[in-house]
């Protein structure tokens, strides 16, 4: 049985982790973080999360979640997720994170805590999405000369952009097609931008609605397109897959890993 810290509780993909643990037999919630303004602090975690009371409250404390816990799954904020890494080093508890939008120095934090915790750190917690980063890797290694461009959609309230999904989407086309991802991409574009040079990787955000997620990777070449397209109609496939990430990152040795590692989808 793991005992599991969630920060981020009363947030939309909190509250998924949260009534996904109950569906997991060997996984029990011990502790509920929100950050000391969250207007749910102090409520039974269960009732944002639409289950009713389960006996856990929200907490700011976010050391003594640790230390009460086995592991924890993070999708917090940025900033927030990274100090969060930096306690669950110091307690020696893994830690999984979902949370998207680190700058590079909060990036750092994470990788600087992974030498001392096993620590998942993944941009999408989905068993299809994390097969699609492996097919548009393998797409953009045969698919020589393609233009490929990726159109992500979320919901209103997204405040990251582009996604963390689309980021790794690109990266993964990258590392196909032999590019320098920093040296190719194109985020969005307008006015005269010209012809479109060959080594180039545009990524494009829509936002609206209540859109959970959807992403496309397009390879276009003169008479043909082709488009891998993975669409999220709910965060359980995210919550449950956070969850599996914990239990795997539980029996493992220091060291920072991917959905990829877990889902043992590396090429």
């Amino acid at each position: 049985m793991i005992k599991l810290a969630v920060f981020g509780s009363a947030g939309r993909m909190g509250q998924a982790v949260i009534r996904a643990s109950l569906r997991f037999p060997d996984i029990r919630l011990a502790a509920a973080v929100e950050a000391a303004e969250c207007p749910a602090l102090g409520r039974d975690a269960g009732v944002p999360a639409g289950i009713g009371e389960i006996g856990i409250k929200i907490d700011a404390d976010a050391l003594n979640a640790l230390k009460a816990a086995d592991a924890a799954v993070d999708f917090s904020a940025p900033g927030a997720a990274a100090e969060h890494a930096r306690l669950a080093a110091e307690c020696r508890k893994p830690m999984v994170i979902g949370t998207t939008g680190l700058d590079d120095g909060q990036a750092a934090i994470v990788r600087t805590a992974a030498l001392t915790i096993p620590l998942v750190w993944s941009a999408n917690m989905s068993l299809g999405m994390n097969l699609l980063f492996s097919l548009v890797r393998q797409a953009a290694r045969n698919l020589e000369h393609y233009d490929i461009e990726i159109i992500e959609t979320h919901h209103r309230h997204k405040k990251d952009s582009p996604s963390g999904s689309a980021l790794r989407l690109a990266q993964a086309a990258a590392e196909g097609a032999g590019l320098d991802l920093k040296a190719s991409a194109v985020y969005g574009r307008r006015g005269l931008s010209g012809g479109r040079p060959e080594a180039q990787i545009g990524i494009h955000s829509v936002r609206g609605g209540d859109v959970v997620g959807d992403h496309t990777v397009i390879f276009a070449e003169d008479g043909e397109r082709i488009e891998l397209t993975h669409r999220a109609s709910s965060r359980e496939c995210f919550a449950s897959g956070a969850l599996k990430a914990a239990a795997w990152a539980a029996a493992q040795p220091a060291g920072l890993y991917s959905m990829q590692d877990v889902l043992g989808l590396k090429d």
